[in-house]
């Protein structure tokens, strides 16, 4: 497992770790996402969009793969199943900064299957094998897989044991396991994150068999009581939509699952903490290569569980005030919940 000296400002450095970390979202985790993300929680892994190897191998390089310093530690989520375009895709990862590489073999959407990877990969163990081979060979960065535990009616453990154990052979340790299985033909993507019903003892047994493998679980986990009972038995928690929706439920990872003893940052002092960045972003680049609403938009569940959270939605969704690209605006999203509750 990577760990990487994260500095601090008035402790002793922490050492990052994936023990807690937020899913590759498509349209979601972007890199204004991450920067927000980081303000409520300093070591919790962040991890991109699914990138596939033609945007990289064949499309702008640098709008794919740029992002923020402060997003450390972040990983880059390549989707693909060439193992050459794989290594020159990690290989550029490596070369962006990211800290980890890591393979999508969980998305069942139906056009990802149409390039022949995603979640289809799990029925080819020994493709991705080879597809983690080259990119081992290709960068010096930890490279992951995250997958699902099987597809379409395959109940059986036994064939994700397989799985695991066929991956392992190119020297991945490290599983993110998303304990339901991937319906490829019938379900829509969204219905695949609800449907097929979690099995997370698949992903403890993983860990009993595997015991030398890190193993990080992903799937329906919203609070810290469920993430307490989770590391009871494997090395990490993936939260997916919850860091989303409600993403101040971050706030006290650090401290709790990092031993960072620094106070977390209160929700308001998030929302000052983004305003110089939205600012920068707009200075570089202009009012008409950004729109504000491109970051706010990620920040409309931090009031999420408060008195005042529908007024605060609604200065952050006005159209007529993200037209403006003020950065205030947020104060002025805070004012109104204050005013609310």
């Amino acid at each position: 497992m990577t760990i990487i000296t994260l500095p601090t400002t008035d402790t002793a450095p922490v050492k990052a770790s994936r023990r807690l970390s937020v899913a590759p979202m498509m349209d979601w985790t972007d890199r204004h996402c991450r920067v927000f993300h980081r303000h409520i929680s300093q070591h919790t892994w962040l991890y991109t969009e699914m990138v596939t190897t033609g945007a990289l191998v064949y499309g702008d390089v640098e709008r794919h793969l740029r992002f923020n310093e402060e997003e450390h530690p972040v990983a880059l989520q390549l989707g693909g199943s060439d193992p050459a375009d794989l290594a020159t895709s990690a290989r550029l990862g490596e070369k962006w900064g990211y800290d980890e590489i890591n393979l999508n073999c969980g998305c069942p959407s139906e056009r990802v299957q149409k390039g022949a990877f995603g979640a289809c990969l799990m029925a080819e163990p020994q493709l991705v094998a080879d597809c983690v081979k080259a990119m081992r060979d290709a960068v010096s960065i930890d490279v992951t897989v995250k997958h699902r535990i099987g597809i379409d009616q395959t109940e059986s453990y036994d064939f994700v044991r397989d799985f695991v154990g066929t991956v392992a052979e190119a020297g991945c340790r490290t599983f993110i396991v998303h304990a339901r299985n991937a319906i490829l033909k019938g379900l829509s993507p969204k219905e695949n994150r609800e449907v097929p019903p979690l099995k997370y003892e698949f992903a403890y047994q993983l860990k009993r068999d595997f015991p030398d493998f890190e193993i990080i679980i992903n799937g329906g986990i919203k609070t810290e009581a469920e993430i307490d009972q989770h590391l009871q038995h494997l090395d990490g928690v993936m939260l997916g939509r919850e860091a989303y929706h409600n993403p101040f439920v971050m706030a006290g990872f650090d401290q709790r699952y990092y031993g960072d003893t620094r106070a977390p940052k209160s929700r308001e002092d998030v929302l000052e903490a983004m305003i110089p960045y939205i600012q920068a972003q707009l200075a570089r680049h202009g009012a008409q290569g950004l729109k504000i609403n491109s970051i706010t938009r990620h920040m409309l569940g931090l009031m999420t569980g408060l008195p005042g959270a529908r007024a605060f939605r609604q200065v952050l969704s006005d159209s007529k005030k993200l037209a403006l690209g003020d950065p205030a605006l947020l104060r002025e999203a805070a004012a109104r919940l204050r005013i609310a509750a």
